[in-house]
């Protein structure tokens, strides 16, 4: 390493994307990107947007996209916080919120970003084991602590946690904060969201990378109540006032403003995963009950390594994990009707 690397840089272990490989060259499984366009309205606006307009700095608060994200939730414009995808707006709340003089905790299975950041910012983080069963178990999480990172439905295993047993710890431990990360939530799940305006402990934080595809535009926002998102805006405006640009905050926009084309494709996408889902439990594969636009996937006696080989020298990526209780396991974005009926019929001459 270099040697001017500082004592964090030395010691970070960076997360790691999945495969984008050239267009076309697979069908690609393992990024969990949507398999449709986004709502029609995107497309007019970006053929729409005037040159001239890149001259000039973009709506530090975005508040267009704010006030129509708010009002698909029923909430508050100030209760609408917006960052460049949902990894960005991670960041900032862990920065503001949590340091090294803090305690946190997050399954020992989840989205691997969160030792990262905490890695990053020096903050002191424990791991809880998922049940037998890949289930999060908030009673079990150690106390005191500052804050409990939960993606819900978690990822990579799809599995999710009702509102109800997320407000009886929001109720039972009012001095943590609880990050709700709900990336996912859309195929499947409920969203926490309704609860922000009775606990002050909550903060929930979305993508439109999955549900609302896009994934290549990188738009992430966070729901609270105003008192607390102002912490993650003092951060923001510390490193970078002008996160959203003019063309995202346009085209998101106008994607939350088609709601009826939203409620179609992310139907659309439960609809395949649970036929898919059928197809391999009939070939005898095992597979989580996912509330999200992925599944976990294995044989029983194989490495998940085989799958995953298997599947990628037939023109398939899918995902697998290095963790040891993962091994076994791959995990399979839902793409289109007709590619997981193609996935399935590789998995039948596997199996």
């Amino acid at each position: 390493m270099n040697r001017f690397f500082s004592k964090t840089c030395h010691r970070l272990i960076p997360y790691v994307p999945g495969e984008q490989p050239e267009i076309g060259q697979f069908i690609k499984l393992n990024t969990n990107e949507n398999p449709y366009p986004p709502a029609p309205g995107v497309a007019e606006v970006l053929s729409t947007v005037a040159p001239a307009l890149l001259r000039l700095y973009p709506d530090p608060t975005a508040k267009d996209l704010r006030t129509a994200i708010a009002a698909h939730y029923g909430v508050q414009q100030n209760e609408v916080f917006v960052g460049n995808g949902s990894d960005e707006v991670l960041a900032f709340v862990f920065q503001a919120f949590f340091g090294s003089e803090d305690a946190i905790a997050f399954p020992d299975i989840t989205y691997s970003f969160y030792p990262v950041y905490a890695n990053l910012y020096n903050i002191p983080y424990t791991t809880v084991p998922l049940t037998n069963a890949w289930a999060v178990d908030l009673s079990v999480y150690p106390k005191p602590l500052k804050g409990i990172v939960l993606a819900n439905p978690n990822a990579p295993t799809g599995l999710t946690l009702s509102p109800e047993v997320i407000e009886e710890a929001l109720k039972k431990r009012p001095d943590t904060l609880f990050v709700v990360d709900e990336a996912y939530v859309d195929f499947g799940g409920a969203s926490v969201i309704p609860l922000v305006h009775s606990y002050s402990n909550l903060l929930v934080v979305k993508t439109m990378s999955k549900s609302r595809a896009f994934a290549g535009m990188r738009v992430g926002y966070a729901v609270g109540q105003s008192d607390l998102l102002e912490g993650i805006i003092r951060v923001k405006d510390s490193f970078n006032s002008y996160p959203l640009d003019i063309i995202a905050q346009k085209a998101a926009t106008a994607s939350f403003q088609d709601t009826p084309y939203f409620e179609q494709r992310r139907q659309q996408v439960i609809e395949t995963r649970e036929r898919f889902v059928q197809s391999l439990n009939e070939i005898g594969l095992s597979v989580l009950p996912s509330k999200a636009n992925f599944v976990f996937v294995s044989k029983p006696g194989f490495d998940g390594t085989a799958i995953l080989s298997y599947l990628r020298e037939n023109g398939v990526l899918v995902r697998h994990f290095q963790k040891p209780r993962l091994a076994p396991w791959v995990r399979v974005t839902i793409g289109t009707d007709s590619q997981m009926s193609e996935v399935v019929d590789l998995l039948k001459k596997w199996v």
